[in-house]
């Protein structure tokens, strides 16, 4: 018989992000095995009463138990030792009282109650590390390397890989890098690369001829989500402004939350014509209904050495609609998924010539007919949401 799972996600699942890449997977993977959910939800969506109860229904037709724990943001320190601690008690309960033998720990906060229970209970524990997070921390400039958090945030890191039974990264780059680890010789953890997937149910291409026709009568550059901290978005409207001088029907159509005034400020500076532009905020189903309808996307990360670790939740949903992407390299694996399948062009640097040369590219495949197939084929083979959880499902079956 499958063994229960303790699953601990520092992400809470009444956040976009928990649903799509915590709650999505779980509640197929729980058609095998009973979850014991531990996660940490904010105040004030705990106090969304709607959403709760959303979630609570989506919980009830799945064999999940859920215990939401409070996020505490501030003292960060403090704040951060008192989540971990609520997690290690929870959690020791919920393994005795229930027999459990395998915690899967999301990232590195939760990682540090799982390396607690896994030595004072002797369980199983999967070191779901998600990237190389307090390199992130130091490319993002939250922290210095003399700093002592990063310091005890690495010395943390070695002994998760160390007493991991199972480690999941995003890319075979970052396992790459991780097997050169000088402590690693001679202990080196069991590997799996499971990439950020998608629901690719929902992240389709539009098939009503009347959205088709919307497709023919215009041209639309999508760029979805985030401007800040890892992302170089002058870059990116540098590259709509040459697809403009090309196709000058093309619209720059930017969804994003929180940072529209950010936003406007670098078109202004950039010199872009506000008719050609649409900043929006939209809901989950309103993305992708978005999403659909545009002819390229375009994201610009900045290839940072933790970036080597990540792979972009935008590229599946983009693919899995259809639209070829305009992308960099130094990110995960992500250049040569793109370079490959042939679903897109990525810009090997940042100079006005090779943006030149790769929208020439760019265009050709857009112009290619079967191009929305292949990006379609593309994300089914790598960003499967059914496909991550056959490789989660064959994680677990191992230790059982």
């Amino acid at each position: 018989m499958p063994t229960n799972i303790l699953y601990i996600s520092y992400d809470g699942i009444l956040e976009p992000l928990g649903q799509s890449q915590v709650l999505s997977y779980l509640e197929k993977l729980s058609k095998d095995r009973f979850f014991f959910l531990i996660t940490f939800e904010k105040k004030e969506d705990k106090n969304n009463q709607q959403l709760v109860n959303d979630i609570n229904l989506r919980i009830k037709k799945s064999k999940i138990k859920w215990y939401p724990l409070i996020y505490h943001k501030r003292p960060t320190a403090l704040a951060t030792f008192l989540d971990i601690f609520y997690a290690t008690v929870l959690g020791y309960w919920l393994i005795l009282r229930y027999k459990l033998k395998i915690i899967h720990s999301r990232s590195y906060v939760p990682s540090v109650a799982a390396l607690i229970l896994k030595k004072i209970s002797n369980v199983k524990y999967i070191f779901d590390m998600r990237g190389l997070w307090a390199d992130e921390r130091i490319d993002g400039g939250i922290w210095n390397k003399s700093s002592y958090l990063y310091k005890i945030s690495k010395r943390l890191e070695k002994e998760f890989l160390l007493n991991s039974d199972v480690v999941v990264c995003l890319t075979k780059k970052a396992v790459k890098e991780i097997k050169g680890f000088e402590y690693l010789k001679g202990k080196m953890p069991i590997f799996s690369v499971i990439p950020t997937c998608t629901d690719l149910e929902l992240f389709t291409p539009i098939l009503n001829s009347t959205d088709l026709k919307k497709i023919k009568n215009s041209f639309i550059v999508g760029y979805v989500g985030s401007v800040g901290v890892w992302y170089l978005f002058d870059e990116a409207i540098e590259c709509f402004k040459l697809i403009k001088d090309i196709e000058p029907r093309s619209i720059f159509h930017i969804i994003n939350k929180g940072d529209h005034s950010y936003i406007y400020d670098c078109l202004n500076n950039a010199g872009i014509d506000k008719n050609s532009v649409l900043v929006e905020e939209k809901d989950h189903k309103s993305v992708v209904d978005a999403m659909q309808l545009m002819n390229v996307g375009v994201f610009i990360i900045k290839p940072l050495y933790s970036k080597i670790a990540s792979m972009p939740t935008k590229l599946g949903e983009f693919l899995g609609c259809g639209v070829p992407c305009l992308c960099n390299s130094g990110v995960g694996d992500m250049p040569e998924i793109v370079n490959n399948n042939k679903v897109g062009v990525v810009l090997k640097n940042f100079s006005k010539e090779e943006k030149i040369k790769s929208i020439d590219s760019l265009f050709d495949l857009i112009l290619d007919p079967n191009t929305k197939y292949r990006c379609r084929e593309t994300a089914l083979r790598y960003f499967s949401l059914d496909e991550g959880v056959k490789k989660y499902n064959e994680i677990y079956f191992s230790l059982d």
